[in-house]
């Protein structure tokens, strides 16, 4: 194998880096990645944390479900159990997906009919 008679060089300006970075980016078929910025990185890690909240909230209630339904007396109560469950799950999902629409709508940059510089 032959070696490479080419020299790299090591920088440490800041922006020289980050220039590289963002070249290697659109290089790579990443560009429009540059317009969404730190805000909208930081919002959709936001979306993520409530989605992870959410399916944790919702595991506790499907454990509780569980345990109120191992501890019932009679199908009457066992009945009343479940719709319990359902009734919240309904509530949950419901109120859920309206959180999450809106925080995507968030994420979205603002729009006006005078607006023409918004990536698509």
């Amino acid at each position: 194998m032959s070696k490479s008679n080419m020299q790299t060089t090591v920088s440490t300006d800041t922006v020289e880096l980050a220039q590289a970075v963002m070249t290697q980016v659109d290089d790579a078929g990443l560009g429009p990645i540059r317009w969404m910025g730190t805000a909208w990185l930081e919002k959709l890690a936001d979306m993520n944390a409530e989605l992870a909240r959410f399916v944790a909230d919702r595991i506790r209630e499907d454990v509780k479900a569980q345990h109120d339904m191992l501890h019932c007396k009679s199908t009457k109560d066992l009945q009343a159990a479940q719709f319990a469950f359902i009734e919240t799950a309904y509530a949950q999902y419901r109120a859920q997906t309206g959180k999450l629409v809106k925080m995507g709508l968030d994420m979205m940059p603002a729009w006006n009919s005078e607006t023409n510089d918004i990536p698509l």
